[in-house]
């Protein structure tokens, strides 16, 4: 017994080490002092000699710096340098694209959270506030997307003119080019808002402001291209197109079939330098009234015109409308949300070399330039236009539920109502939050390929789940189409944002996990390059440093994971108040979780894993909802805390905790090598999975704040265009819940008379003109009542039409027929 308490100690000394990360030294001193000291304590005299000359063994050789590497680390180099997958350029190029910011922090199993704090907190500047205030509220008012989708298929042209004239197009583009240059923030508070007005009207805006010719310009044109274009792209005078999408290839721009072969052509009677460009592009945003289209295409010199390599590689160009030999489609048509977007097609279009986007410098580096500007898309663009519609549809649902009646009662107040009304508040709220930070980390310089892809995917997801949650609310009020229908138009939008930027399964499966384990992980990178170094030297030290620092990395994360699941995470510093704080520490337990998954799936399926997209997806998941949960907590900071947005703050963070533990749960369950596999369950979930979905009470409390005018509610709103008027249904439904709510004292009164059979009218409005003649409301009460009982069943009403007004195409020898018939029923 005293040598196997002993034994224990030393155990604990060297647990204790690795959950707080000690140095080698450090652990290799612990570790011989504690056995010295247990063996003295417990009378373990030969057990400790014994114990001690093991210990020797170990940690002498570890210690020893050049003993190790040649003993040691060599053999490992080799056999590391054998089993690593090379990566293909195109992966190479997607790793080298991005960089990483709070995501890494997440990936180390024990995150600094005061990196996280310390952070500027995002806010707009004057100039965007005043854009949001002047020309975007002006905009709305020339808005109906009911004459967008059904009527006219497009915007109306004093929109198209008010867009041009007021530089929407040119939010990314500096001042000195003449545009607005906003910040990524103000960028998508535009967007957020706009997307409330009308889903093709945000589309519209957004996409010259993400991927596509002025982005590619400002990272890569010349200044001579800079300033001919960009002035003219910020007011409309051009509007852009980027035609990256073909029939085969999808938005894989490294398999591209569209080519460009350079060839000498006489133009004008000179012999020009140029390329033969042969392509198909569709879904093409713009393309069917651009006046300039940006071109991806693999390039080809056979002849060796500009030099010895025949196969360039991908590459971009920038196209006038009028070249001859290009083509610009009919107009696609999706889901009945009709921002323009058509096919790009050409056959042996010659253009000349000056035509390529950064000149012959960036001839075959078009992937690379895709890579690293793709993210602007991902991180602004399609989150914060499914931030804006789950905004929108906090405030439209909110207030049909608190107004909608039945049986008695506001159907806000039905539990089954109550569930999809949590989700759509505790969503939002964790959407808004990780646009933001998203937004945030663009702002502060970084270039978020991992954030970005987490936020594309989880913002537009969890849209898709809330505008289902709020046409079930709905009901026959969002299905049918019409003026007064506010979410269904939504609804139809939510697959466009899922596909377009890398269809979602793709984004989840591949893109997420694919790039943060290697770009986030602290050491797979390192070892990574160390093999990729010339020097034998310093190959073999570059990797020795990252080896043993992985080593002690993955026995800390194990040690970590195995404390904070035995605790239920209740140990150790953490960041937040009394109310957040066991929010911080849970994300600590399954960042340690994340880590040493990651790293025993890493370790055991190597480059195999590739190919194992399901357990690759489950645990970007965790890293998904790992950023996506700091973001909420960053969010609560920013707003200093308010005890309001608690309800909302804590479903959001239980939602996605226990997505993490589902996750989680997955990878194990499903990992193919089961004694490994049963290894983390035991070191993850050593006392099972403890986190559950919010509970309904909770869910009750976030309902009632989305139904309810307040400050949790206003900040849930933010962004919403509110201004009531003719074609803003959501600005009467904001409206018109706050007159209810003040009326709430006046309808219990009027209830009760009812109730009492002091009134004897069956009809409502006669009822109250009876009360009125009772005494029991007085004048301005009734005709308070009456006026807001109108207001209520113009705001359920839904829309009826004369059959041919739903007429897709007018034929006229119908419309002929139809009107003798009238005539002939009129006499």
């Amino acid at each position: 017994m005293p040598a196997l308490l002993t034994v224990l100690a030393a155990l604990v000394a060297s647990g204790a080490c690795a959950y707080h990360r000690s140095s080698l030294r450090t652990w290799a001193v612990a570790l011989l002092v504690t056995t010295c000291v247990a063996g003295w304590l417990f009378g373990a005299h030969a057990g400790m000699w014994v114990l001690l000359l093991i210990e020797l063994l170990i940690t002498v050789p570890l210690l020893l710096v050049d003993f190790r590497r040649g003993r040691i680390s060599a053999p490992l180099l080799k056999a590391f340098a054998k089993a690593t997958p090379r990566l293909s350029a195109t992966e190479q190029v997607a790793l080298d694209a991005g960089t990483v910011g709070f995501e890494g922090e997440l990936f180390s199993g024990k995150p600094a959270w005061s990196k996280l704090l310390g952070q500027p907190r995002p806010l707009l500047n004057a100039e965007e506030q005043a854009f949001l205030d002047g020309p975007v509220e002006a905009l709305g008012k020339l808005v109906s997307d009911w004459e967008i989708t059904h009527q006219l298929a497009d915007l109306p042209p004093p929109v198209w003119d008010f867009i041009k004239r007021n530089r929407f197009f040119g939010m990314i583009i500096p001042k000195t080019y003449g545009g607005l240059g906003f910040s990524a923030l103000g960028h998508s508070a535009v967007l957020q808002k706009l997307s409330t007005m009308s889903p093709t009207l945000a589309s519209t805006v957004a996409v010259p402001n993400s991927l596509g010719p002025a982005e590619l310009l400002l990272h890569y044109g010349s200044e001579e291209d800079k300033s001919h274009y960009l002035p003219r792209l910020a007011v409309g005078e051009e509007i852009p197109c980027f035609a990256l999408t073909g029939p085969t290839a999808g938005s894989d721009a490294t398999s591209i079939p569209d080519t460009g072969v350079v060839c000498k052509r006489e133009i004008d009677g000179v012999e020009t330098l140029g390329l033969s460009l042969t392509f198909d592009k569709r879904y093409i945003t713009l393309a069917p009234i651009a006046t300039l289209i940006g071109l991806a295409f693999r390039m080809y010199d056979p002849e060796h015109l500009l030099g010895d390599k025949e196969d360039i590689g991908i590459t971009l160009a920038l196209l006038p409308r009028s070249t001859p030999g290009l083509e610009i489609g009919r107009r696609h048509f999706p889901l009945n949300i009709p921002f323009q977007n058509g096919p790009v097609r050409g056959k042996d279009v010659f253009v000349p070399l000056s035509t390529l986007i950064g000149g012959l410098a960036m001839a075959g580096q078009g992937w690379r330039m895709l890579v690293e500007c793709l993210s602007v898309g991902r991180a602004i663009s399609l989150p914060s236009n499914a931030t804006g519609a789950m905004r929108g549809a906090v405030v439209g649902t909110g207030a049909y539920a608190r107004v909608r009646r039945q049986f008695g009662l506001p159907i806000a107040k039905f539990e089954g109502v109550e569930e999809a009304l949590a989700r759509i508040g505790g969503l939002t709220y964790a959407t808004a939050a990780l646009s933001r930070a998203t937004a945030a980390a663009v702002d502060r310089g970084e270039r978020p390929a991992v954030p970005s892809a987490i936020a594309k995917y989880h913002a537009t997801e969890w849209a898709r789940v809330v505008a289902g949650d709020s046409m079930d609310v709905h009901g026959g009020k969002a299905v049918q189409l019409g003026p007064k229908n506010y979410a269904g138009r939504g609804w139809q939008a939510v697959p466009i944002a899922i596909t377009v930027e890398g269809a979602n399964i793709m984004t989840r499966n591949l893109m997420i996990f694919g790039q943060g384990a290697i770009r986030c992980h602290p050491y797979v990178l390192k070892e990574m390059a160390a093999v990729a170094l010339e020097d034998p030297k310093a190959r073999l030290r570059a990797f020795d440093d990252a080896l043993f620092g992985h080593i002690g990395f993955g026995i800390s994360n194990a040690v970590r994971s195995l404390t904070l699941g035995l605790t239920c995470a209740r140990i150790g510093a953490s960041a937040g108040d009394a109310f957040s704080r066991s929010y911080y520490r849970r994300l600590n337990r399954y960042s340690a979780a994340l880590a040493l998954s990651a790293d025993v799936a890493m370790g055991v399926l190597g480059g195999k894993l590739k190919f194992k997209e399901r357990i690759s997806a489950r645990l970007g998941d965790v890293l998904s909802y790992l950023y996506i949960a700091s973001s909420i907590l960053k969010r609560y900071e920013d707003t200093d805390r308010p005890a309001a947005d608690r309800p909302l703050v804590a479903w959001s963070l239980q939602y996605v905790t226990y997505q993490i533990e589902q996750a989680l749960d997955g990878v194990i369950r499903n990992f193919p090598v089961r004694p490994v596999a049963w290894t983390l369950r035991a070191l993850i979930f050593p006392l099972g999975q403890r986190q559950t979905l919010p509970s309904d009470q909770l869910g009750s409390k976030v309902a009632e704040l989305i139904c309810t005018p307040g400050e949790a509610r206003a900040r849930l709103a933010e962004w919403v265009y509110l201004t009531p008027g003719e074609h803003n249904n959501l600005g009467l439904a904001d409206a018109l819940l706050a007159d209810v709510m003040a009326a709430e004292p006046l309808e219990r009164k009027f209830a009760k008379a009812v109730k009492s059979g002091q009134l004897r009218s069956h009809d409502h409005a006669a009822q109250i003109d009876e009360a009125r003649q009772a005494g029991v409301l007085s004048e301005a009460e009734a005709g308070l009542l009456q006026a807001l009982h109108q207001r209520i069943a113009d705001f359920v009403a839904v829309d009826d039409f004369d059959p041919a007004e739903l007429a897709a195409v007018q034929h006229p020898e119908r419309l002929a027929i139809e009107d003798k018939d009238d005539n002939q029923q009129a006499a």
